[in-house]
């Protein structure tokens, strides 16, 4: 028997589907996953298997096989524990397999049973949505996953609970939206005393989206008034929140559900690397630059950054995207900055 549940892979800032296809067949007990997983998605057998065991299921004593399509797809992160989970739940019996096909289902798996936050759940709220689905996901997340519009979720605290509900012994609450980031909090240029030829260049600045050079001697007050740029720059539109809460979703910033409202600041220390900055790595994730996303990238000590960094910044900050190009992935992350600040 081969029993199918649907999950998402992140591919920048889109959520692709991957069916997470599980066999149980006779010959020597084993527990294969296939399709291109990385170490994460491989030490999911032992993570799935103790899951199961805190719960009182065993895994049965056959040929187990879990095939994560399409095959050519990589798969990266732990949220496909809970997936590979409800398939062999399906394959035994112990869940319809029916009713897992209207649902996406994203989330690491505890050994206790309980089922962990993971990032990107915004993004695959927002898949499901555009697929007519639903949505499993982590309790905690459950907020966020909410804020994704007309979309049916799931946010059990446990494998327990997610089969309860499954059989109508307890039936799961549908959760609230989380609360939106609360406006006004950080430092205020109202507060800042004197300076008023340094403030005029901030709020020029900052009605125009121009970059700005501050030059001066050290404790002259550059870094505070960077840091309250972002007070004068005109709060988010609800478009341009989703934008930046899936940024923040997808890099594991975005905790509670709490979608974001003011624009972000990034500051990142001058030993950054070129990865780190404009994105990339072994797991393509998105870099200060995409992270700054219609807000304010800082970089103070100008100097000390390395030439082929900086040299790295100058399209995305022409172009407001990150086409970031590897062997298994090409992703492009959004990089509109309001305006860059570059500090000597």
């Amino acid at each position: 028997m081969v029993a199918t549940v649907m999950t998402v892979a992140y591919l920048g800032l889109e959520a692709r589907s991957v069916e997470c296809q599980v066999q149980l067949s006779s010959g020597i007990p084993a527990f294969i996953v296939v399709g291109l997983p990385d170490k994460a998605v491989a030490e999911s057998r032992e993570r799935v298997r103790a899951a199961l065991g805190a719960v009182g299921l065993a895994l049965p004593p056959k040929r187990i096989v879990v095939n994560l399509s399409p095959a050519d797809l990589p798969k990266e992160g732990s949220h496909y524990d809970l997936p590979i989970a409800l398939g062999l739940l399906a394959a035994i019996g112990a869940i319809d397999a029916d009713m897992l096909s209207h649902y996406v289902a994203v989330g690491e798996l505890g050994l206790d049973g309980r089922i962990t936050p993971s990032p990107g759940v915004l993004l695959a709220a927002l898949h499901a949505s555009s697929e007519d689905m639903g949505l499993i996901c982590p309790e905690e997340q459950g907020p966020e996953a909410a804020w994704a519009g007309d979309v049916e979720v799931l946010a059990p605290r446990d494998l327990l609970a997610l089969i309860a509900h499954f059989k109508g012994t307890t039936l799961l609450q549908a959760p609230e939206p989380g609360e939106a980031e609360a406006l006004g909090v950080g430092p205020d240029l109202a507060e800042v005393k004197g300076h008023e030829t340094a403030k005029r260049a901030l709020e020029i600045a900052a009605a125009g989206g121009h970059n700005l050079l501050m030059s001066g001697p050290p404790g002259s007050g550059k870094s505070m008034l960077a840091a309250c740029l972002p007070s004068i720059l005109p709060p988010l539109s609800p478009g341009e929140a989703l934008e930046v809460s899936m940024i923040a979703s997808v890099s594991g910033d975005l905790t509670g559900g709490v979608m974001k409202r003011r624009r972000p600041f990034r500051a990142p220390h001058h030993s950054a690397s070129m990865p780190a900055l404009v994105g990339g790595g072994l797991k393509v994730k998105p870099g200060e630059i995409s992270l700054a996303h219609l807000g304010v990238l800082f970089l103070d000590e100008l100097p000390e950054f390395q030439r082929g960094v900086l040299d790295s910044l100058r399209q995305p900050i022409e172009t407001g995207t990150v086409d970031v190009a590897r062997a298994n992935a090409h992703v492009t992350f959004p990089a509109q900055l309001q305006p860059a600040l570059h500090v000597n």
